[in-house]
């Protein structure tokens, strides 16, 4: 009789992980998909009340989880926030802004708005959680919340295009810095996902029609359509993908 492979675990159990932005939508579904994994989750926003109701969520379901206020925009906070945490096994990099608005009518405020959020805290966030990795020396998993706006243009979308490119190159380049030290790194790129901040978006029948036009799939994303991806590169069963992207987008970017 052959000898079979065992398919490599998906299971978190044992892993600490820590989730930024994680007080509503894609936030809260990466955190409740790490602890039903069986990950301990550490829930982290500015929100104290939308974390900690997360956290309690995660506890009455039978998982583990705790609520840390953290202002990822100030670096040196969270660098001294979270060395005096326990070392984590997974980030997931979450935390992001986007103020859509035609190129001439972008402001400064509006540049230093989404890309001090989406590329420099995300920045700083991913280097003290990878110091923390790089001294407990178990290896680990970054994992950053990206978009297919990473990967092609938008309109009105000049600064978002600009800090998710930017993330993908970041991405790249740190995972060959960390790799010697069994630090995975990886993007995860939706879509445009139905929350309800990106709801009110939607109510607009011309915007989503031309949403809905590039989504081969034909309909929006779901905060579900993420959860199977965040376990996978957290996971052992995704132990040799660093350095590159999952694109969950149901098509827009395949042509």
């Amino acid at each position: 009789m052959a000898s079979l492979p065992r398919t490599p675990a998906f299971s978190l159990e044992g892993k600490r992980a820590l989730v930024t932005g994680a007080g509503r939508g894609i936030g809260v579904a990466c955190a409740a998909a790490l602890a039903q994994a069986g990950a301990h989750v550490v829930v982290a926003a500015r929100s104290e009340g939308e974390i900690q109701a997360v956290a309690a969520s995660i506890r009455d379901e039978g998982g583990s989880a705790e609520a840390l206020v953290l202002d990822v925009g100030d670096a040196a906070g969270v660098r001294a926030t979270l060395a005096a945490q326990p070392s984590f096994d997974i980030l997931v990099n979450n935390a992001g802004t986007n103020r859509p608005k035609p190129f001439a009518q972008v402001t400064e405020e509006d540049y230093d708005a989404v890309l001090g959020l989406n590329l420099k805290a995300a920045f700083f966030v991913a280097q003290a959680v990878a110091d923390g990795m790089v001294a407990a020396g178990r290896g680990g998993s970054l994992i950053h919340m990206s978009s297919q706006m990473g990967h092609v243009g938008g309109p009105n979308r000049t600064l978002y295009c600009a800090s998710k490119w930017g993330l993908e190159g970041l991405n790249k380049a740190m995972a060959l810095d960390l790799a010697p030290h069994g630090i995975r790194s990886n993007t995860i790129c939706p879509t445009f996902i139905e929350t309800p901040l990106t709801k009110p978006f939607f109510e607009n029948p011309d915007f989503l029609a031309s949403v809905l036009a590039k989504i081969k799939l034909g309909r929006l994303g779901r905060v579900e359509d993420l959860m199977g991806a965040v376990v996978f590169l957290a996971s052992d069963a995704s132990s040799l993908m660093t350095g590159t992207a999952m694109v969950i987008d149901g098509g827009w970017t395949a042509d």
